[in-house]
């Protein structure tokens, strides 16, 4: 069994910055990237960010390209997402995803999820 773990989130002014955590954790899994996703009240769950274990190839969301930065420590199996100049519209719960497939912005081309973490940004 594949599990996520994410940590990170919190309350923060807009302009400020957080730093999420997802730490991979089970069986062997043909995993070949991590993403981020996020959904707001009453709003569909959103692609943010998307990185390639092997080389580290990101790909984001316009929502959020220049604003935050996706990394990976392979050593201990651990994904970031690097959250700066937030703003309000930002505030969701975000989870992390493992894909057997590759970087992908759909939701349904990942394989297993965390639980989420809640981030509030404040005017």
């Amino acid at each position: 069994q594949v599990q996520l773990v994410e940590s990170g989130g919190g309350l923060v002014q807009a302009g400020g910055s957080l730093r999420l955590s997802c730490a991979y954790s089970g069986r062997t899994f043909s995993t070949y990237a991590m993403g981020w996703f996020r959904q707001a009240p009453g709003k569909e769950r959103e692609f943010v960010a998307t990185i390639r274990w092997s080389d580290g190839y990101g790909y984001y969301a316009d929502s959020v390209k220049g604003r935050f930065a996706i990394s990976r420590d392979n050593a201990k199996n651990t994904v970031y997402l690097q959250m700066n100049r937030l703003k309000p519209e930002d505030t969701a719960v975000y989870y992390c995803a493992a894909s057997g497939v590759g970087p992908a912005t759909q939701a349904q081309l990942y394989n297993y999820w965390g639980q989420g973490t809640q981030v509030t940004v404040s005017s």
